[in-house]
């Protein structure tokens, strides 16, 4: 593929690309090492705190290898799990363009979002489509509109998109004033606002213009950005609203042209999905993994967990019930042909026996998948009724009062095969029928589709998929489970489990370093960072780093600490008690521990302004605040565990009016990827070290899986990542050169050494300013600090 680098001359520095005047001297050091190390197809592992100017760093960085016509790179893709974050980048990138030499064309760029954000019916809840049905909806109107424009279909996509177009413009042309057009994103459209439909009466066909009209441009042979109406190469960044403005307004699905450009533009922005879910990448991003591109992974600490959560996977008791129905339909509506005498000629039967011949499906294994998910059903019962028998008896009469659960299917300390399989083998479901499940679910899914003609995600393709996964996959690396996640569901009977919980076999994948690694590996190099990545070189193990080195790909690292003027901060490390549960007790237990817990942060939310108080869970939280209730005058704000929309509105009340404390959890949302800027928040206080509940059996897994791995699993999968959460939540505080606040790690791990101190995992600058401090000089710091900033 060309780039699209500009023919004028050459962009052979990155400083030619870099959106400010100066760089700071360590954006000049990461960026040269970042370039140094994509030459050679290698990654730079950067930390740096705020106000490092990462975003720009990276972007330069990327940019100059794009624009270098020495060099194979296509294309920057940036990949972040904070929406804040991800505007950073966009502002960074409408800098470079503002502030280029008038020599070059603009950075053309592209900000990748999800149908419902761009869907012209989505957005405006219209034509039967909303945020909940989108992607149902769209695929159904897509194969409808696919189906009457295939060869042999009674209709051209041109004709379709026209018809559309027609009704409108005739309306608007009988002077009856009755034209009423679809209007999205500040621009109207050339159809009404809803779907249309091909045919009349029972024989009609739903289908979607603005498809049709994409399907219309696209050329016979050639690229798909033909079909995008618009000049996309010299608009600098598209954004969302431009993007669903352009094309919607030409008629044309925004989705498909956002698919269109995206192979072409100069800088693509999304997140973690967009790289490292194999169903994302597979069917929509998939053509910017490869070596002509630049990655960026910010916010490279969640790349770990998060991606860990991309390659598990898990089908629910539900879903089994619902793939149950799908297969049985399918089977009866041959099987009722057969029985019939004479033979009916059943439209549906012909559809489905040749679906099956086609595929090289056989009718008995969808036989035989029905039967082995009714028989798992059983066993998930059968297990289910028997953990609540041993741990909750009496459990029918207290339905409403049962918690979430993990039932292992083998000692999560001991690698061997899971209950379910042996189980299964012992029933006599072998190998075929696990490894032919995902063809089986997905011949059916399609066959479905075709026959109900309803736009609906099939259960039995999820069921396919994980049935298939689960025999597939190994017993070292990953764990299986039944999980029992508290819902309820008033169609099951009153005392029955299945009226509070929904049970799932989950495959959990334990180790995600090799799926990172060979992910990163298709990529021709780039930047993974975050202002908590170290010790590095632990992030480098648990990420395949290290692997790519060993197979020749350079990794280089750097750490810079907080820039900004040290007189504008005070860092304590208290040496208070350690906040474990063998000292802390329980919520509500009196003893010294938790007295000096809660000292310390009273004393630290007597400062001026807004005070974030982070614990180690949502009880902890919740304990904290009641405490800090009788302490303070300022109101106290506490978090919980709750929707999103819950979460952004105790937000916005603790940004509005007088200062206030906010108790969180440091494993919650408000922690991280929250921006604290300006006046917004004066002061942090964490208490104890956020570590995962080491007896769950998951962690346990995890946690052996990384022994075996890495060597030390507490550390690497446990200690490690609750340290950068803790540093995440006090990093909240300054986030600029004139902003001025208190920091106070509290807990004897992070203020000495001992047999599980943490001190030795802040970086070295940050082990110098968070020097420790005794429990009873804490106030004189504190209240030195603020006279010294009254």
């Amino acid at each position: 593929m060309p780039k699209l680098a500009a023919t004028h001359p050459p962009v052979v520095s990155w400083r030619d690309l870099f959106g400010h005047p100066e760089p700071y001297p360590e954006q000049h050091d990461g960026i040269e090492a970042a370039v140094s190390a994509a030459d050679g197809g290698g990654f730079l592992a950067l930390e740096g705190a705020c106000g490092t100017g990462k975003t720009m760093l990276a972007l330069s960085a990327g940019l100059s290898r794009v624009r270098d016509p020495d060099s194979e790179f296509e294309r920057v893709l940036v990949l972040t799990s904070v929406k804040q974050q991800l505007r950073q980048f966009e502002a960074d990138l409408r800098t470079i363009n503002e502030n280029l030499p008038d020599e070059y064309d603009p950075v053309s760029g592209l900000t990748l979002v999800g149908k419902a954000d761009v869907c012209p019916y989505a957005r405006e809840n219209r034509g039967g489509v909303d945020d909940e049905n989108v992607y149902d909806r769209c695929e159904g109107l897509r194969e409808r509109t696919r189906n009457l424009t295939a060869d042999g279909g009674p209709t051209t996509a041109d004709a379709l998109a026209s018809g559309a177009r027609s009704q409108q413009v005739g309306i608007a042309d009988s002077g009856s004033g009755g034209a009423d057009y679809l209007e999205t994103a500040g621009e109207p459209t050339p159809y009404r606002p809803d779907t249309e439909e091909y045919g009349t009466g029972t024989g009609s066909t739903e289908y979607c213009p603005f498809y049709a009209q994409y399907l219309a441009d696209l050329p016979e042979d050639g690229d798909p950005a033909e079909a995008v109406p618009f000049d996309f190469t010299d608009r600098g960044l598209i954004d969302t609203e431009e993007l669903v403005g352009l094309a919607a307004g030409h008629g044309t699905c925004p989705h498909s042209v956002m698919g269109a450009i995206l192979g072409h533009v100069e800088v693509v922005i999304g997140n973690y999905y967009h790289a490292f879910d194999p169903t994302t990448s597979g069917q929509f991003t998939g053509a910017l993994v490869d070596d002509s591109t630049f990655v960026v992974c910010d916010e490279a600490h969640m790349l770990e967990p998060r991606v860990r959560d991309l390659v598990s996977d898990g089908v629910g008791d539900r879903t089994l019930r619902d793939a149950v129905s799908e297969l049985t339909r399918v089977v009866q509506a041959v099987e009722f042909d057969d029985d019939s005498t004479p033979s009916t000629g059943n439209e549906d039967a012909d559809l489905v026996r040749g679906e099956l011949k086609e595929s090289d499906v056989k009718l008995d294994e969808l036989r035989n998948l029905r039967d082995f998910c009714e028989s798992l059903r059983e066993e998930l019962d059968r297990r289910v009724k028997a953990h609540l028998d041993s741990e909750r008896p009496g459990w029918r009469a207290e339905l409403n009062d049962l918690d979430d659960a993990e039932l292992p299917l083998r000692d999560p300390e001991t690698p061997q095969p899971d209950e379910i399989t042996e189980w299964a083998e012992r029933e006599g479901f072998g190998e075929a029928v696990w490894a032919r499940a995902e063809v089986v679910g997905a011949v059916v899914a399609r066959i479905l589709n075709e026959v109900e003609d309803e736009d609906a995600s099939r259960a039995v393709t999820p069921v396919g998929r994980v049935l298939n996964a689960w025999y597939r996959e190994d017993h070292e690396s990953f764990f299986r489970e039944i999980e029992l996640e508290r819902t309820w569901d008033e169609s099951e009977r009153p005392d029955s489990w299945r009226r509070a919980y929904n049970a799932q076999l989950s495959l959990h994948n334990c180790v995600p370093s090799e799926a990172i690694g060979d992910r990163l590996a298709e990529f021709g190099g780039g930047v993974l960072m975050s202002a908590t990545l170290e010790p590095l070189d632990v992030f480098r193990e648990v990420t395949g780093l290290n692997h790519l080195e060993r197979e020749g790909r350079p990794v280089v690292t750097r750490s810079y600490g907080l820039g900004f003027p040290e007189e504008n901060r005070a860092s304590f490390a208290v040496d208070a008690p350690k906040f474990t549960y063998d000292n802390r007790g329980a919520p509500g237990e009196e003893n010294e521990c938790r007295r000096m817990h809660v000292d310390a942060a009273a004393t630290v939310a007597q400062s001026p302004g807004n005070v974030l108080v982070g614990m180690p869970s949502y009880g902890e939280a919740e304990w904290m605040a009641g405490e800090l209730e009788d302490r303070l005058e300022k109101p106290i704000l506490l978090d919980s565990s709750s929707a999103d929309e819950v979460t952004q509105e105790l937000k916005a009340e603790f940004f509005r009016g007088d200062p206030k404390v906010l108790v969180t959890s440091i494993r919650g949302t408000l922690t991280e990827g929250v921006d604290y800027q300006g006046d917004r928040l004066s002061a942090a206080v964490v208490c104890g070290v956020p570590i995962i509940n080491t007896a769950s059996p998951r962690t346990r897994a995890v946690r052996t899986a990384y022994d075996r791995e890495f060597g030390d699993g507490f550390e690497t999968a446990l200690t490690v990542p609750a340290v950068r959460k803790a540093r995440q939540a006090i990093g909240r505080v300054i986030r600029g050169p004139e902003e001025v606040g208190v920091r106070a790690l509290v807990d004897a791990r992070y203020a000495r050494a001992s047999w599980n101190s943490v001190r030795e995992y802040l970086p070295e600058s940050e082990r110098e300013e968070f020097q420790p401090v005794s429990p009873d000089m804490l106030e004189l710091g504190v209240e030195r600090f603020w006279d010294r900033h009254r």
